[in-house]
């Protein structure tokens, strides 16, 4: 199998094998993506002298065709951008909407409200997809490249071929079937309903054309005419639960420029993405709970340090379930969330020898007022990194939420399912949801592209992850990692995870941290150790050069100008993990 999917790998790999080969030591960036086809895709940009955004933009659309069970123009993201020449942080949000007829009961039937799982099949769970106008926003801004060389890769991997790999595969056997739509169905798997074996190759000649048409015409060619109303049909008439979408959905949707969410660690500058993405806030309030213990001293082997991180996750979870959703249609106190005397007495609730009897939401300054009311009645996410030859940074976060999103598609292209990820209640514990479903309105998001600046003013590292609410712990863990246990990217993200979310949590099964479970109970944490669907992308700079990690967990590499040898060879033995 690993010779059938070697051959097949440099089917697809060969196209960029002129630009990759005997490439000089590494002075004109850097990828880490999710998929080494991808990843190659952003050095071509790179060697044609596109900008980090350009490489980022032909990753994502490349990622689209490879890994269509993750991400693409059909889902939504978001960027965290830094310009060298400025020292600029910007950030994009490209997050997906609720149409205007949405309300806060809209997942439910007779009355009572849809479980996930019945909510994300078919036409009701799509939001307009917001990635396409953030590629746009960003290319304005920061591009370098004609806006039709960033699609060429991704045209002429849906057009000749990729090869299905490991992780494609189990995904398709775990979640395939139950899920995707005629066209998936036909797409992916053999008359008898198996899925097509790895190292099979796919093409999707639907899939190349329309890329083709927005290369030559801008994102209006996916949103307007013809192309939007085929959209809306696709959603509005499917068997399952049908949407109430309409073509000016799709004509009002506009991706946001929005201020980073900003704040210090240590002697670290740390900027993330600011709501609708609960992201950046979060991974900021755990990190800065942590800032008064010697975490440095203490180690990655101590089980009090990770004891320490399982407390500060639930605190900042607690705020983020409460107070954070789509600021454009809620009041979120991010300055009081923020602020050090807020943060200064969550801290003082963890305790470094016992855990905390109960976690609850603090009330921080701003708060607005909680409404009450009367009683009623994996996932599908990618990440990359690139820095380019000027320094430039583009770190992205980009999803359809579930695995294959809705099940539906558009012209060889999975259709998100991102608006169950609002709250399909509309009330938490007798009060109105912040992230409660809202015409217009873009779901609460736990990615967290993250970039963190030295002393100097330097990017120090880059960073995000796939994988649900299991992001933000993804992330945090890296940058304690990175930063205060002085670990390369590759090293930290290759660290198992503790994930607590609430009361209880998760310890990653198979890790460094599951010997010590009898410590961590010790200290009165109730944990268990499970699989956990993880995926992380980093690049960082050190002693003056880029590095990168990407996770063993995934198919995902870190590739420079020197080619595709070393990507060839990690996935061939990547895990069968399917989770995203």
């Amino acid at each position: 199998m690993i010779q059938r999917l070697l051959l097949a790998l440099c089917a697809v790999v060969l196209p960029f094998s002129p630009l990759l080969a005997k490439a000089p030591p590494v002075t004109a960036g850097i990828v880490s993506a999710a998929d080494p086809r991808a990843a190659a895709a952003g050095v071509e940009i790179l060697r044609k002298g596109g900008s980090a955004a350009d490489a980022a933009i032909a990753v994502m659309l490349a990622l689209n065709v490879v890994e269509p069970q993750s991400s693409g123009i059909g889902g939504g993201g978001f960027m965290v951008h830094y310009g060298a020449k400025d020292r600029s942080t910007t950030t994009y949000d490209g997050r997906e909407a609720a149409p205007a007829a949405a309300d806060d009961h809209w997942f439910y039937k007779d009355g009572v409200p849809l479980g996930h799982r019945a909510a994300v099949p078919g036409g009701r769970s799509v939001g307009v997809p917001g990635n396409l106008r953030m590629m746009a926003l960003a290319h304005a801004a920061h591009g370098k490249l004609p806006w039709k060389d960033l699609f060429q890769p991704a045209i002429r991997l849906a057009r000749e071929g990729h090869a299905i790999t490991p992780r494609l595969y189990n995904s398709l056997n775990t979640y395939g079937r139950a899920i995707i739509s005629d066209w998936g169905r036909a797409q992916f798997f053999n008359p008898d309903g198996t899925a097509k074996p790895v190292g099979t190759i796919l093409k999707n000649p639907d899939q190349a054309a329309l890329f083709a048409r927005i290369a030559a015409r801008g994102p209006d060619a996916f949103y307007r005419d013809a192309q939007g109303a085929k959209l809306v049909a696709t959603v509005n008439q499917a068997p399952v639960n049908p949407s109430k979408m309409t073509p000016a959905d799709l004509t009002a949707y506009q991706a946001k420029a929005r201020a980073p969410v900003c704040g210090t660690y240590r002697v670290y500058r740390v900027c993330g993405m600011g709501p609708p993405s609960a992201g950046g806030i979060t991974v900021l309030l755990i990190l800065k709970q942590l800032e008064r213990f010697d975490l440095a001293r203490l180690g990655k082997d101590s089980p009090v340090a990770w004891h320490l991180l399982a407390e500060s996750e639930r605190l900042a979870y607690a705020d983020r379930d409460t107070w954070l959703a789509d600021g454009d249609h809620v009041v979120i106190p991010q300055a009081g969330l923020l602020d050090p005397t807020y943060i200064a007495a969550r801290s003082a609730l963890i305790a470094p020898d016992r855990t905390m009897a109960a976690v609850t939401p603090g009330t921080p300054a701003g708060a607005p007022p909680r409404v009450r009311v009367s009683p009623g009645p994996e996932h599908g996410t990618t990440d990359l990194a690139v820095a380019d030859a000027q320094g430039n940074v583009a770190e992205v976060t980009s999803t359809i939420e579930s695995v294959f999103g809705s099940g539906l598609t558009v012209d060889g292209t999975f259709l998100n399912n991102e608006l169950t990820d609002f709250d399909i209640v509309p009330e938490q514990d007798g009060y109105l949801a912040a992230n409660r479903v809202q015409g217009g309105k873009r779901p609460r998001s736990s990615m967290s592209p993250t970039i963190v600046y030295g002393p100097d003013g330097k990017v120090r590292i880059a960073v995000g992850a796939a994988g649900g609410s299991t992001i933000i712990a993804q992330v945090a863990k890296t940058l304690i990692a990175v930063l205060d246990w002085k670990m390369s990217a590759q090293d930290a993200i290759r660290l198992g995870l503790i994930y607590t979310p609430g009361p209880g949590g998760v310890v990653e099964k198979g890790t460094q941290l599951e010997p010590m479970l009898p410590a961590l109970a010790a200290l009165g944490e109730q944990l268990r150790a499970a699989p956990l669907g993880l995926k992380a992308n980093a690049i960082e700079q050190v002693d003056g050069r880029w590095a990168g990690g990407a996770d063993p967990r995934s198919e995902g590499v870190v590739m420079d100008l020197r080619g595709v040898d070393a990507a060839i060879r990690r996935i061939e033995q990547a895990p069968n993990a399917p989770h995203e």
